[in-house]
């Protein structure tokens, strides 16, 4: 008889994995244990044909396990008369943490079986679906170290948690009606809504066209139907000014495509079991109202993920063939630029103001966690999905690192932030924090942060941090008493691709984004660097241009227009502002003020940012000229760009030591096609090919002067797909490694885990920190 003692490891708790084993071992007709550990689970076992219970242990995992690694020891039989699941042990350790799940289709079934004692249940679970990462307050993963504790299970429900050949065997959220959670359907003050159910109350309210705040699995969502005109009008007046686009979610497939092109790629996304939000191109007159995505080509639709939302959709009785809505807009339930809200009394306090009714339950969210965002991005005749927002359903999952490593934290940039800590040789990274603006915000991040370090044992012994002065979470990295090292805005964003690919040798990373402090002391973001782990050097970058007004300047790019008319054409810039209509449509006056602001520093800071290109060229055709939230006018421009149109605009490239684009001959092309009534399509067309040939050209140069074929795309500008394609496509094409953004966002999102990524990396190879 054989003896093996199995530690395994990855996410392994919380998906089913101990009763699998189980089913596995006594099947098998094996003997021995298995545990629960804070870095795994430990698994004894004696009997004979071992070697084939590793294989099926390996290849027949529960489907929401991931396992990184089997360590197996041989052993000294103990004499194990049965296989049994033991109490968990802490031996002060990690174990990864599953992110939450979708229901599955088989607690669908029972919730919508009239004789199921949890028909209509909005919290039904098993061990292959639910909340993980959103209730979970330590590790090991049981029920006392989750919200769930709060909740003592029934006579059934206890039973079923015991039985081995049992669903829900060892489902920590397992709960029925009679001993579970509850939902209440409140008004503003907080006093219950007379209604025979709440959810069927809360689905009458909807069809009145009132705005509900729903608790859901990590927060709170802002809910209205999405087809009242009258009703979304009236959230976006009271929730947010900007034409930032609602996140919506319909009950199926089917429903969707009444709206928007569905690929066979983007539905595969949609039924994904993280279930996130997926951009979508919407339908010529698709009949959604304009106020869900104003001036956008572009929707996101969501699938439900927890059975609350399905009932919404179906009906409280939980027959499913009757409908209530074909599309629910499910925003973020926050006020403007502070993070999702997730507790009931935090609701009616911040709430109110946005929501008619509250539908609430009581069980608790330990951690906040947002909707995440993807779409997919045409490369190499395949459809890749990238991040957008990495949150729900993807958080905490690991990003995995070359070798083991120190414990270090990247603090993240202030737009769209998150942060990093690195464990051994993973690095984990926060779910969406938001925009570091206020103080709301910094709880959200060090409770998040809290929580992590808890879970993961992680003690970083350094801190990598964005250069930026003002950036809040700098000045939260250097009130830290840690070895701290400041890592440049876009050379973060480069090692972010380095730190997933496993790369610490050079590459030549082209990072484009709206602004990032420079080392130079002004505002980066059209970059070509030579970068490994030790450092960068900065060898190329767009041409300095002013922004008058400097933050004015973003949220107004036709001031950047008038910059870019004015730094190219100089003395003559007056006729040429004449000839483009920004006179007439701005005025004399303001423009002269520009012009006059534009050379004083202290009011117009100097800035290569590429996403400013677009957005002064967006302005400068008419597209857009007001960003009402971050990235309007780029995202505008690209939705008019036609694949179809080849031809691009003159360019000037000043190929030195440092390569400088200037791109003063494409406006003035783009004022001729204007003034020869180029329609604005082939105009987007047209420079998209522009800024890719330059792209390209560039990149081309390095290559060959510095013999590096390795090439890094990051940064928020690549967020746009027919300038990836085409770069992509080119670079491809003559031979050279194009690496790009797989597992987090390219856009600042991604920032942490490149600061991590440096640091971890100086640190283990001797270099200065």
């Amino acid at each position: 008889m054989e003896s093996l003692r199995i530690s395994v490891k990855g996410i392994v708790q919380g998906v089913g994995f101990r009763p699998f084993v189980y089913n596995l071992a006594t099947g098998m007709g094996l003997k021995g244990s298995i545990a629960n550990t804070s870095d795994g689970v430990e698994i004894a076992i004696e009997g004979d044909r071992l070697r084939f219970f590793v294989e099926r242990l390996r290849d027949e995992a529960p489907p929401l396990s991931r396992v990184l690694t089997v360590d197996i020891e041989f052993c000294e039989p103990r004499g194990y008369t049965d296989f049994s699941i033991i109490e968990s042990t802490d031996t002060g350790s990690f174990t990864l943490l599953s992110p939450d799940m979708f229901v599955c289709g088989d607690c669908l079934r029972e919730m919508n079986d009239p004789n199921d004692r949890r028909f209509s249940y909005p919290f039904i679970n098993c061990t292959n679906c639910g909340p993980r990462y959103s209730i979970t307050r330590s590790v090991p993963y049981d029920r006392p170290n989750t919200t769930m504790d709060a909740f003592r299970m029934c006579g059934r429900c206890e039973a079923e948690y015991h039985d081995p050949s049992d669903r829900r065997f060892h489902a920590q959220p397992n709960a029925c009606p009679d001993c579970g959670p509850r939902v209440s359907l409140v008004d503003r003050q907080g006093a219950e809504i007379p209604s025979k159910d709440p959810l069927a109350g809360a689905i009458d309210l909807l069809k009145e066209g009132k705005i509900l705040a729903v608790k859901g699995l990590g927060g709170f969502h802002l809910a209205c139907d999405a087809t009242n005109a009258a009703s979304v009008s009236k959230l976006r007046e009271r929730k947010r000014k900007s034409n930032k686009p609602f996140g919506l979610m319909a009950p199926d497939i089917g429903a969707i495509e009444k709206y928007c092109h569905v690929s066979d790629h983007e539905r595969a996304l949609l039924l994904s079991g993280q279930r996130p939000i997926v951009l979508l191109l919407k339908k010529e007159g698709c009949g959604l109202p304009a106020a869900v995505s104003p001036n956008n080509s572009h929707v996101g639709f969501m699938l439900p993920y927890t059975p609350l939302h399905h009932l919404l959709f179906g009906s409280a009785s939980g027959v499913p063939s009757v409908r209530h809505f074909d599309a629910l807009v499910m925003t973020s339930g926050n006020i403007s630029e502070e993070p999702i809200v997730k507790d009931n009394a935090d609701a009616l306090e911040k709430l109110s103001g946005l929501a008619d009714a509250f539908v609430f339950h009581d069980r608790d969210i330990f951690m906040r966690v947002d909707d995440s965002v993807m779409k997919l991005r045409p490369l190499h005749n395949s459809k890749a999905p990238s991040y957008i927002r990495r949150s729900r359903g993807f958080v905490p999952d690991p990003v995995i690192l070359p070798g083991d490593g120190p414990d270090v934290m990247g603090c993240g940039a202030d737009m769209k932030n998150t942060f990093t800590l690195t464990k051994g040789g993973y690095a984990i990274v926060s779910q969406h924090i938001g925009d570091m603006e206020n103080q709301e915000t910094l709880n959200f991040y060090e409770e998040t942060l809290r929580n992590l370090k808890a879970v993961y044992r992680s003690a970083p012994v350094a801190l990598a941090y964005d250069l930026h002065p003002g950036y809040l979470s700098s000045r939260w990295a250097l009130r830290q008493p840690l070895r701290l090292c400041g890592i440049q805005h876009h050379y973060a964003h480069i090692a972010s691709v380095m730190a997933e690919k496993g790369i610490t040798d050079k590459v030549i990373g082209v990072s484009f984004d709206g602004n990032g402090y420079g080392s130079d002391g002004n505002l980066w973001g059209g970059e070509f660097l030579i970068a490994d782990i030790a450092g960068f050097r900065r060898v190329g970058h767009l041409s300095y241009v002013p922004l008058p007004g400097g933050e004015m300047a973003i949220r107004e790019p036709w001031r950047i227009a008038v910059s870019y008319l004015k730094r190219a054409a100089e003395a003559d810039a007056y006729g040429y502002l004449e000839s483009s209509g920004l006179i007439k449509r701005y005025g004399r006056e303001k423009i002269e003020n520009i012009l006059r602001i534009s050379g004083q520093r202290s009011f117009s800071p100097l800035s290569s940012g590429a996403g400013r290109l677009f957005d002064a060229v967006a302005a400068l055709t008419g597209i857009c000229d007001h960003n009402t939230f971050e990235g309007e006018a780029a995202m505008a421009l690209e939705s008019l760009a036609s694949p179809g149109i080849e031809d691009d605009y003159p360019v000037d490239i000043h190929f030195s030591d440092m390569m400088e684009i200037d791109f003063g001959m494409t406006f003035f092309m783009v004022l001729k096609d204007l003034e020869a009534g180029v329609p604005v399509s082939v105009i987007s067309s047209r420079f998209h090919n522009t800024v890719a040939a330059c792209v390209v050209n560039v990149v081309l140069k390095l290559s060959a002067m510095h013999n590096i074929r390795k090439i890094a795309l990051s940064g928020g500008v690549f967020q746009n797909n027919y300038l990836l394609k085409r770069i992509v496509e080119a670079l491809s094409a003559a031979s050279l490694k194009v690496l790009i953004n797989d597992s987090v966002p390219c856009n600042d999102a991604g920032i942490s885990l490149g600061q991590a990524y440096i640091i971890r990396e100086r640190i283990k190879s001797g270099i200065e920190v």
